[in-house]
């Protein structure tokens, strides 16, 4: 008997068991059986079971190492983040004092690479990895893509000390299996929680440093319940043969503490993005350029298609990206569906290089899983009710969006305004003939039929190089909303954080150096990109 069955059986015959010491029928038991013979069932399935745990616990907590981080700022969360969003009082002074914190990591390979989250160790100014027998050594940051939330760093140990993780298939993961979490929540070393994979396929919105709502998503997250705490991040979630399945990074809770719902980064995406952080520093996730949602029975109808009907309605298309090279369709109609404005009419996205897509998950999961920057895939769309067939050379993710530009949209409960921008520098303001004093947002880009793009706002038309930084200039700068003063991209956020969609906010923008006002009707915010 394997030690997946194993567990299972001890659990199933402890449940039958308990079953008969309350009087219950118990199943498989003759009714004749005394209490005595129970209990001496009871404890052999608890041996059992134990041993089962303690051999995974034995097999993987060399591999768990301690991880203490030094930043540089107090802008990032090592621990665990809280969805859907980061802990946040805009109201409260954010101190920029170095901070110390811990996380959780594991053994790559003989060579010294750990793998953790990239929050973990992000803006980290000094690093220290302590392993199982306590021997504590400094490490270096190898490589880091906060776009699947991974990171590599490296220590200097000689390889008898390191004991590399094993890696399942998390494409194999089957809701029920059994789950065991090994970190150091709360930063006690080597801490081992059991529980099961309460689901699969989950999204996990990408968090970045400033708090901003992120604009992709970690696809193919598993969901579990065994006790994931802060200080897990970075850890292990294994199988019971001791696999690695995936890698604790977030939680649901109220209470900045376990509350059952535990996700982690499945090892799909661990085994693609760690070799290439290890050689190349960092990752490039494929991009298709478009913001869609997934079509529901009320979307289908209001598009004249059946009801059934499912697919990725293609809401947005970046000018300039693949899908809009490759022509693909935006909405361009608004209706109002439960008292809410949505947008209907563009492309709709039903599978990829044949693969069914029924939402929005299914694209993005593809995606990651199968495709990378330069692949050419095959979308299969309803465009006014037809099939066709739409080839898309995919890109890399745009280093402006991931590195100088973001999202202006608030968080899930904000308002969106659909624009990309970054708090204007000096040097930018340089670059555009305005006073290097001059403070607000730069609109870098305003993306298709959002209400930046209605209201007439301007992105820019110039990409300059700014401090080895690609920069898209020229376009509007926001100086202030209904009178207040926007002087960086965080009071915008800030503001869309608060406000309500549908609220007509007025706009003060620079454009080519007037001073001019624009009102602008704030909308929902739409799905995340792919």
């Amino acid at each position: 008997m394997n030690r997946k069955t194993l567990v299972l059986t001890s659990l199933l015959v402890l449940a039958i068991v308990a079953l008969g010491w309350y009087g219950l029928p118990a199943i498989g038991l003759s009714p004749a059986t005394p209490p005595a013979a129970n209990a001496q069932s009871a404890g052999t399935v608890f041996d059992a079971l134990e041993l089962t745990l303690g051999e995974i616990y034995d097999q993987v907590s060399p591999s768990v190492v301690n991880i203490q981080v030094v930043q540089e700022t107090s802008a990032v969360a090592l621990d665990i983040p809280q969805l859907p969003g980061f802990p946040f009082d805009p109201s409260q002074p954010q101190e920029q004092v170095p901070q110390q914190a811990t996380g959780s990591g594991f053994v790559w390979d003989k060579e010294g690479h750990i793998v953790t989250n990239n929050h973990v160790v992000e803006g980290a100014v000094d690093i220290a990895v302590t392993f199982a027998d306590d021997t504590t050594v400094p490490a270096e940051v190898v490589g880091t893509d906060p776009h699947s939330d991974l990171a590599v760093i490296k220590v200097d140990l000689s390889p008898e000390k390191l004991v590399p993780v094993r890696l399942a298939d998390s494409t194999q993961v089957r809701v029920g299996q059994l789950a065991v979490a090994v970190g150091n929540p709360f930063g006690l070393e080597g801490t081992m929680t059991v529980g099961f994979v309460s689901a699969l396929g989950r999204s996990l919105p990408v968090a970045s440093s400033n708090l901003l709502a992120p604009s992709y998503t970690i696809p193919d997250i598993i969901q579990t319940d065994a006790p994931i705490n802060p200080g897990n991040s970075g850890g292990v979630l294994v199988s019971d043969e001791g696999l690695v399945i995936g890698v604790p990074s977030a939680i649901e809770s109220p209470v900045r503490a376990n509350a059952g719902i535990g996700f982690a980064i499945p090892s799909a995406i661990v085994q693609k993005v760690v070799p290439v952080l290890i050689t190349d520093g960092s990752y490039e996730h494929a991009w298709v350029g478009i913001s869609g949602t997934t079509l529901n029975s009320e979307l289908a109808e209001a598009m004249g298609l059946d009801s059934e009907q499912r697919g990725v309605l293609v809401i947005e298309v970046t000018p300039d990206g693949p899908a809009s090279e490759a022509g693909l369709r935006p909405s361009e109609q608004q209706i109002e569906i439960r008292g809410s404005e949505v947008q209907i009419g563009g492309d709709v996205i039903v599978a990829i290089d044949g693969e069914p897509v029924a939402e929005f998950d299914d694209l993005v999961t593809y995606l990651a899983r199968n495709t990378s920057a330069g692949d050419t895939v095959s979308l299969t769309i309803l465009r006014d009710g037809r099939e066709e067939t739409v080839r898309v050379t995919l890109a890399p993710r745009p280093v402006e969006e991931e590195a100088t530009t973001q999202v202006a949209r608030g968080s899930t409960t904000g308002a969106w305004l659909g624009i990309r921008g970054l708090s204007l520098t000096p040097e930018i303001a340089g670059a555009m003939d305005l006073p290097d004093d001059q403070q607000g947002v730069l609109v870098a880009e305003v993306m298709d039929s959002t209400p930046a793009d209605q209201a007439g706002l301007h992105g820019g038309d110039q990409v300059i190089d700014v401090d080895g930084q690609q920069v898209q200039v020229g376009g509007d700068v926001i100086t202030a909303v209904d009178g207040e003063t926007i002087s960086s991209f965080e009071d915008l956020r800030l503001f869309l954080m608060h406000a309500e969609p549908g609220y007509e906010a007025s706009f003060t923008l620079l454009r080519d150096g007037n001073e001019i006002t624009i009102d602008v009707t704030l909308g929902e915010p739409p799905a995340s990109m792919p």
